[in-house]
Formats: C-alpha cells, structure tokens, sequence
C-alpha cells in the first residue's frame, strides 16, 4: 500500500478520474456562471457583451435589495434559533436524559428526514384559513378568536416559514452537537464537578470551550444552509405574499429561468456566493479572536 500510494503515477491513475467528473460538474458551470454575469441575454435569443451592467442593475434594483434583507433575516434568526436549540437538545441528552436519550433522539431527529414538500402541506393545512379552517385557527376560534389570514401577512408567513424549517432542522444539529459533546472526555468532567464546577458553570467553564470546534462548524453549515434556502419557501409560500417572503435563491431562479435573463440571473448568484463566503470569514475570524483572547 505504501508504494502504491508512493507512486505519482497511480495516485494519477486513481484520482484522475475523479478530478475530471469533478471538474465537469462542479468548476465548469462555476466558470460559466462567472462568463454569464457580463454578458446580455440567454441561449435563445443569443448573448451580447454587457460589461459591468449587471452588476449595476443589482446595486439599483429594490427587488434585488428585499431579498438580501429577506435572506439575511431569515438566515440570522434560524441559525440562531436551530443551533442553539440543537445545542440545549444535545446537552440534554447528555447530562440529563444520558443512556435513556436514544427514542428521544430519533423522535426529534425524524422531520429531518421528511420530504420538504411533504412537511410544507403539513404546515399549510395547519395554518390554513379557507377555503377550510385548519386547527391553529380552529384552536383559536375556540378561544373565542377570529379567523386568521397566516399567509396573507408577510410577519405570520415569515415566521410559520422558521417555525417550519426550526421543526425540521433542530433535530439535525443536536445529534451533531450531541456527537461533539460526547467527545469530551469523562475523567475532565469529573475532575471538574471534584472542583466544585457544575450546573451552568461546568456547562459555561468546560463543556463550551471544549464543543466550540463542533459548534463553528454548526454555525458555518447553518448560515451556508439558510442563505441558500429555497425549496422550502417554494413549497410553502412561494415567495408570497407578493414577493414579501422571496428568497435571492428564488429572485435568481425567476430571472434567470422564467424571465430568461441569465447574465443578471447569474450575477445574483454570484453575489450570494460571495455572501456566504463573508459570513463564513467574519464566523472564522470572530472565534479565532475569542480563542486568542482566551
């Protein structure tokens, strides 16, 4: 094994074929997109050379602007609430409900594993206001309320849309979460409790600073996730109401997909990539500095 793996030529011979498919799926629709963000046009009706134009008209336009304040609230607040409710789930698995925990992990983890569409009409027949009553509405009407309108607001619509994704995605996080925490090792947690740490302390003192790697790459997966989010929205509100709820993912499909323009489609692309690489560096530099710090 040592002299194969020692031999250029066959590491070639084994990874070639992998970097090539690699290449043909994942980098050349990157350098296209990239070659579609200055041109003018689609494959119908022929491209044309547009420069920086594009660019121009993201900067300019007040649909472009609602959905980067769309996705970056949207990502914010279900990154927050999804790791840091995945965290407190992890830690009760671990310090109180300990080897009991397995049926309640595969409880909590099982929306993960549900068909988006298939959660979204659940979720919509909940919430529904006509043509039939669902039973949040039937619930309140029972408490002497009136028929709420949930998708006809862009508030209800935005936050049934994180209670929805919050559902399904927690469950997810703290079985990662639960994975790093079990890493710790039991004589450190021990020593500590000797020492007279327990509670919020030993959690705040040993627990957090030791599960800080795993919980970064939480954050990072997460924020990544979110910003991109798009098959949940399209199944549950579809942008709606209006273009209250419409994602950048969802604002570039209808560009570049049912408007035809693609050079635009694909500068909004481009800068979600680019939106995603700086939340992922400011993550990175702000822990590296609370380390350092510590």
């Amino acid at each position: 094994m040592h002299k194969v793996l020692g031999d250029k030529r066959a590491i070639l011979i084994l990874l070639g074929p992998a970097l090539l498919i690699h290449t043909l799926v994942m980098l050349v629709p990157i350098i296209w997109s990239l070659f579609y963000t200055v041109q003018d046009g689609n494959p119908i009706t022929g491209f044309t050379f547009a420069g920086l134009d594009n660019f121009a008209k993201f900067f300019q336009d007040p649909a472009a602007w609602d959905a980067v304040l769309f996705t970056l609230r949207y990502a914010l607040v279900l990154t927050v609430l999804q790791v840091g409710l995945g965290y407190l789930l992890s830690l009760m698995y671990v310090f109180w409900l300990r080897k009991g925990s397995g049926i309640i992990r595969t409880v909590v983890f099982f929306p993960v594993v549900l068909p988006t569409v298939a959660v979204a009409l659940l979720f919509q027949r909940l919430f529904e206001a006509a043509p039939t009553t669902g039973p949040v509405n039937t619930f309140i009407q029972f408490l002497g309320g009136g028929n709420v309108d949930w998708f006809g607001t862009p508030t209800a619509s935005f936050w049934i849309i994180i209670l929805m994704d919050l559902w399904r995605s927690m469950g997810f996080y703290a079985v990662l979460l639960y994975a790093g925490l079990m890493d710790i090792p039991d004589d450190l947690l021990e020593s500590a409790r000797i020492d007279g740490a327990s509670g919020w302390k030993l959690i705040r003192s040993i627990v957090l600073p030791l599960s800080l790697p795993v919980l970064l790459s939480s954050l990072i997966f997460s924020i990544n996730g979110t910003l991109k989010v798009f098959d949940t929205i399209v199944a549950l509100t579809n942008g709606g109401p209006g273009s209250a709820t419409t994602p950048l993912t969802l604002y570039m499909f209808r560009t570049s997909f049912a408007y035809g323009d693609y050079g635009y489609g694909s500068t909004i692309a481009l800068m979600l990539t680019i939106l995603c690489l700086l939340f992922t560096v400011f993550i990175f530099r702000s822990t590296r500095n609370d380390l350092t710090k510590g």
